[in-house]
């Protein structure tokens, strides 16, 4: 069964655990989105008369994904029935004598038992509109500044200062939106947080921050307000598609996967699905909290470095002449 899973186009066996918590354990830490349990006396039943059952847990937090996987499970699992009936099984009772499956699969819910799209889809889109919303205010308050032409004067002795200044405020604002969203769901639509409220507290301004840094990238490299709001459309406004929340990312082209990983809003759906539905130790977040980290300095320094660099040159460029007039 395992070989026929592994060749399964949908799903891949990722690793054969000692024991069911092992393997639930992988599955909030995200690290896998089913789990199949194969009794140790299942091929006996089959093989006595009885039926034997296999069972099938999956993550319904991501509900395309998970739903697919046992899609391929159930399907691995009549191939194997099949090779049942025609090998042992009919040897042992004859060709007319083949019944029913064998193997029957049970699948069971995990982290989203009403399979409810409300606590699917809202998760995910609060942040992804938010992010959308506050990259793009980040990127034509900084983007004015070049076309207007004080991007030296606005900078001034202290550019850092200056750029943190006007950020800020930004990311202080979309912070409360995405606090008061999670809180929405926790509280009002869900079952509450399945694990640590602080953790889930701390990912906004994280989040955020990261999402305007890559709005300071564009920025920086383009200098030009147009050409950096439509980067952003391009990237940020497309990160639902590509988060692997919505469709899976496993086994995808490398370009889908490579993408995946630099969007800000991967990390941050990491970190809620983790603590706010599947109840994660609070260890197994610190990888997403940390991307969110890289993601800010690397982002945030080049378009930062890029941006300091364009009002140097433009503070160091003579004065044009004045027109001769008639």
């Amino acid at each position: 069964l395992a070989r026929m899973l592994d060749a399964s186009p949908g799903v891949r066996v990722a690793g054969q655990p000692a024991s069911l918590e092992e393997a639930l354990a992988q599955v909030r830490r995200l690290e896998v989105f089913a789990v199949v349990l194969v009794p140790r006396d299942a091929t006996r039943q089959a093989l006595r008369g009885s039926q034997g059952t296999v069972f099938a847990y999956y993550n319904a937090t991501y509900l395309t994904t998970g739903q697919s996987a046992v899609r391929d499970i159930v399907e691995a699992v009549s191939a194997w029935n099949a090779r049942l009936l025609a090998g042992e099984i009919g040897r042992q009772v004859g060709p007319a004598k083949l019944r029913a499956p064998p193997i029957a699969v049970q699948s069971d819910i995990l982290h989203n038992p009403a399979r409810s799209y409300e606590l699917f889809l809202l998760p995910l889109v609060f942040p992804a509109l938010l992010s959308l919303g506050l990259a793009l205010a980040v990127a034509a308050s900084l983007g004015r500044e070049v076309r207007d032409g004080r991007l030296a004067e606005w900078l001034g002795r202290t550019p850092w200062a200056a750029i943190a200044g006007k950020i800020a405020p930004y990311v202080a604002l979309f912070s409360l939106y995405g606090a008061l969203g999670v809180l929405y769901l926790a509280l009002l639509r869900g079952d509450g947080v399945a694990g640590s409220v602080w953790l889930l507290m701390l990912g906004q301004p994280l989040f955020y921050l990261a999402c305007a840094a890559v709005a300071l990238l564009f920025v920086g490299l383009t200098r030009d307000m147009g050409t950096s709001l439509s980067a952003i459309g391009l990237s940020i406004g497309t990160a639902l598609a590509f988060s692997g929340a919505t469709f899976p990312v496993v086994d995808a082209p490398l370009f889908t996967r490579v993408w995946n990983l630099l969007l800000p809003l991967t990390a941050y759906v990491k970190l809620q699905t983790q603590q706010q539905f599947v109840g994660a130790p609070w260890s197994i977040s610190l990888w997403p909290l940390a991307t969110l980290v890289l993601m800010v300095l690397v982002a945030g320094g080049i378009g930062g470095w890029r941006l300091i660099a364009a009002a140097r040159v433009t503070a160091a460029a003579p004065p044009s002449a004045p027109g001769s007039g008639v």
